[in-house]
């Protein structure tokens, strides 16, 4: 029986964060180490480029920085083909023969997009590039047969554009494409971490994010001017847990192993939070304890970072590698389309 296949990636357009550990990094390590499945993971420049077309170096400094992280949590090429989405031609071609399924009403009324151009502050003055990112993203997923994309819940509309255009071409040219589905996190406090200020998201583009590549002391200062809640003035005030962005961190990564190591007084984070609750507990104490746990997940990671930075030969030949073996993939897909179509003229 085939591997099912996952297809996920990232836009180059700075060093990936906690936000991006949690909510998809660390879970494509899992996946990959079960061996249950062919995994593709892309560096999505191309897409990366609808709304960084005048600033192309953004997206060339940052490809790197992606690698590094990518290699730095585990992703392991010897498991996982991690590939450039600019170096595989047959996307644009796919994207292409999609375009012509997929109307502008249509791509207007995605959610998803709504909410980028709004967040961007296009107005009228939209990329068309920007506004068919759905259609690519199809072409990106149909290209490698990938049945599960891991997304969060915004970005479900996606994967509902591209449902609907396997379905169109299928209907008209046979069944040729994969219909995938979403693969959805369990940990709702993973999906969508919000930044050190409390705001909705960790966002390169707010300066809220704590990155992979932080040194220790820039993690400590980050942890200890984190938002907690406004209230708890005093030791002895009673606190509220809820939308205080240090107990949302501690439910996204304190197990409780690390109470044991850190924080023995306590068995769990509910009993953490029942003290909290009642009184008697201060931010200090409860940042401190966050510090140690984030540090035993990012000092792993700087560790390997740091080996591969000093030898990023090996980084742009994992990407190359990588970019021609999907590439070969795309091929066979784009083949089946362009029969399908009839437009293999000279065959």
């Amino acid at each position: 029986m085939a591997k099912k296949v996952i297809l996920t990636g990232d836009r180059p357009t700075g060093k990936l964060h906690l936000g991006h550990y949690v909510g998809s990094l660390k879970n494509r390590v899992i996946l990959q180490n079960t061996g249950d499945y062919d995994v593709y993971v892309f560096i999505a420049d191309l897409q990366a480029l609808t709304d960084n077309a005048r600033n192309p170096e953004k997206i060339r400094n940052s490809l790197i920085e992606v690698a590094l992280d990518y290699l730095s949590v585990g992703l392991d090429p010897q498991k996982t083909t991690i590939f450039v989405q600019s170096q595989i031609p047959e996307l644009t071609e796919l994207t292409v023969h999609y375009m012509n399924l997929v109307t502008l009403a249509r791509l207007k009324r995605n959610p998803t997009i709504k909410t980028e151009i709004k967040e961007r502050g296009f107005g009228e003055a939209v990329p068309v590039g920007f506004l068919a990112y759905p259609i690519s993203q199809a072409a990106d997923i149909t290209a490698f047969n990938a049945n599960l994309i891991p997304v969060g819940d915004d970005q479900l509309p996606l994967i509902e554009q591209c449902k609907e255009i396997v379905h169109s071409f299928n209907s008209i040219y046979g069944n040729v494409l994969v219909e995938p589905e979403a693969m959805l996190s369990q940990n709702k406090a993973c999906v969508r971490l919000p930044g050190i200020d409390g705001k909705a998201k960790m966002s390169k583009s707010l300066g809220n994010c704590i990155y992979l590549s932080d040194d220790k002391e820039t993690v400590k200062n980050k942890v200890m001017s984190m938002y907690t809640d406004p209230n708890h003035v005093k030791v002895e005030d009673p606190g509220n847990v809820e939308n205080n962005t240090v107990f949302t961190y501690l439910d996204a990564f304190a197990t409780d192993e690390h109470f044991k190591k850190y924080l023995n007084e306590y068995n769990n984070l509910d009993e953490l939070k029942e003290h909290y609750r009642r009184g008697g507990l201060g931010d200090v104490k409860v940042k401190k304890f966050l510090i140690n746990v984030l540090e035993d997940i990012l000092e792993p990671i700087r560790e390997k970072r740091s080996y591969y930075e000093k030898h990023i030969d090996l980084v742009y030949d994992m990407l190359s590698e990588g970019s021609k073996k999907a590439r070969i993939v795309a091929q066979e897909t784009l083949k089946k389309v362009r029969d399908a179509i009839g437009i293999n003229y000279f065959n």
